[in-house]
């Protein structure tokens, strides 16, 4: 049988995920990232968008509301793309791979996770540039913590990163000009 592109990068792929997965030996390691993306859940997103009503009044609930309105089209999208790929998570693909932490959902295409992070980021950085230095690490986090939970392939995470980044511009393309 000969072996395509495509059968060495998902090769490739799963040797990535056991390697990181490997971190999670660690007590401490397991419990710094299983945090992270429990917040990655919404806990932060929601935290945040209720500390930016209540620090900045009307300008803080337009952040918000269009914060929370890419979300939900960042939720429906990435649901269809699930259900359409059903593409199964790297600890159900590879027993080596060990799920940390319970999934939301049954199927890894693409990061749910990851795809929300990277929308809210975006968007409230483009209302709150100063906030940077407190999101993007903590996106940076959850896309890690959803490889090294054994819960995504990288490829999951930069596509919802790719998708993410296309659904937030869109967003910020329909506000009115000198908004």
């Amino acid at each position: 049988m000969r072996t395509t592109p495509l059968d060495l990068l998902i090769g490739r792929e799963t040797r990535w995920c056991r390697r990181a997965n490997l971190y999670c030996r660690r007590r401490r390691m397991r419990s710094l990232f299983a945090v992270i993306s429990r917040l990655g859940d919404g806990v932060f997103w929601y935290v945040l968008m209720g500390a930016l009503v209540l620090l900045d009044g009307m300008e803080g609930l337009r952040a918000s509301t269009h914060m929370a309105a890419t979300g939900l089209a960042a939720l429906l999208m990435y649901k269809g793309l699930k259900r359409w790929t059903r593409r199964p998570r790297p600890y159900k693909a590879d027993l080596r791979i060990r799920a940390w932490v319970a999934p939301l959902d049954e199927f890894s295409f693409p990061s749910g996770h990851t795809l929300h992070a990277v929308s809210f980021t975006a968007v409230a950085l483009f209302y709150y540039p100063w906030l940077a230095p407190l999101l993007v690490p903590f996106t940076l986090g959850v896309a890690a913590s959803r490889v090294v939970l054994g819960l995504h392939y990288p490829s999951d995470v930069l596509a919802a990163t790719g998708i993410a980044l296309l659904l937030a511009w869109a967003s910020l393309g329909w506000l009115p000009l000198g908004a």
